[in-house]
């Protein structure tokens, strides 16, 4: 384990294969058998309305907006039939705050979906279920558990962008705080649900501040043991209010060193995610080498990131290749990156 301050000068270092190398010695410590996983899975955005107005955000409309949707329970049952069609084993399902789907609505589909398919739900990110409390004028706790019952597997990190009050008012300040993210992965780890964590970085916050992030992680992941990994990526400024401000997204340089220092500060979390959707599937090669031990998913869908300007795309044997070619062996991993079943 190295303290906060060896991550930050690890951040600082112009040493990148050194910091990389030491990325990788912890890598080779919780991995040592040269595995790198990946999953098919689908993500599925069953809203865009939103009431947020997050400023790095190109996906979400207006409510009343002529181009917001929700999606019907046919149209999301016929997109987890082609993930089940393509060998996937689960769906991400997100969307934005709609003011008006209470916990019945969500409780319904997460029904439906497990009365007609055997499918892992990784479902809803902190600021949804936040939302689904209120709107529902429920606690947190009976909120979570509901949703569990209903068909909920695990939750997604989504949300977090960077941990930090000062800039989540300055990116989202309509958003839930840094203590609602908290409170909600808490709360499902006290209810035994398994969750990720990720970072957005690269949105004008400090290092430290990016620092206040992973620090917060590696507290949590101490205390419940509830995080299965985390996931860094960097944000994308086309087509976002906020990219206005942001003049330059972050190199490759910079998400290399980023998921390195994640990888070796975040040593109590098994699985650390090499992106390939917002940095290119080189750079998410050359992550293998930088901590990372798993290359995500196949991306049978994906809209919020690349209504942001990331549109890279990848087939089950590319992400075979890339990982073959990196020096590891690939397997296939379900969403809780079990791989001993599968191929």
């Amino acid at each position: 384990m190295i303290t906060r301050s060896q991550a930050l000068e690890m951040f600082e270092s112009n040493d990148l294969i050194g910091v990389g190398m030491e990325a990788d010695a912890v890598r080779r410590r919780l991995h040592p058998h040269g595995v790198v996983s990946y999953i098919i899975d689908r993500n599925i955005n069953y809203t865009n309305f939103c009431t947020e107005y997050c400023s790095f955000c190109a996906f979400y409309r207006p409510m009343g907006h002529k181009e917001g949707y929700i999606l019907s329970k046919e149209t999301i049952f016929g997109k987890i039939q082609e993930t089940i069609d393509l060998g996937g084993t689960g769906i991400l399902m997100q969307g934005g705050l709609h003011p008006d789907l209470k916990i019945e609505w969500y409780e319904d589909l997460l029904r439906s979906i497990k009365q007609r398919f055997k499918i892992h739900n990784h479902c809803f990110s902190a600021p949804e279920i936040t939302n689904i409390a209120e709107v529902s004028g429920l606690s947190l706790y009976d909120t979570i558990a509901r949703l569990r019952d209903a068909g909920l597997d695990s939750i997604p990190g989504g949300g977090a962008e960077i941990l930090d009050d000062a800039v989540r008012y300055r990116i989202s300040r309509l958003k839930c705080s840094t203590q609602d993210w908290v409170d909600v992965h808490r709360t499902a780890h006290a209810l035994g649900m398994r969750t990720t964590a990720t970072m957005m970085f690269g949105c004008g916050e400090t290092l430290e501040q990016r620092m206040n992030h992973l620090e917060l992680v590696r507290q949590i992941q101490e205390d419940t043991g509830g995080f299965t990994a985390f996931i860094p990526w960097s944000f994308q400024r086309e087509n976002t209010s906020l990219g206005r401000f942001v003049k330059e997204e972050a190199t490759a340089v910079e998400y290399l060193t980023t998921l390195a220092v994640s990888r070796t500060y975040l040593d109590n979390i098994e699985n650390i995610q090499s992106s390939w959707v917002t940095p290119g599937l080189k750079t998410c090669q050359v992550g293998l080498r930088f901590g990372g031990n798993d290359v995500g998913s196949i991306m049978i869908e994906e809209n919020v990131v690349s209504a942001a300007g990331a549109h890279h795309r990848a087939t089950e044997e590319e992400l075979r290749r890339l990982i073959r070619d990196a020096g590891f062996v690939p397997k296939q991993r379900d969403t809780l990156y079990r791989t001993y079943f599968l191929n």
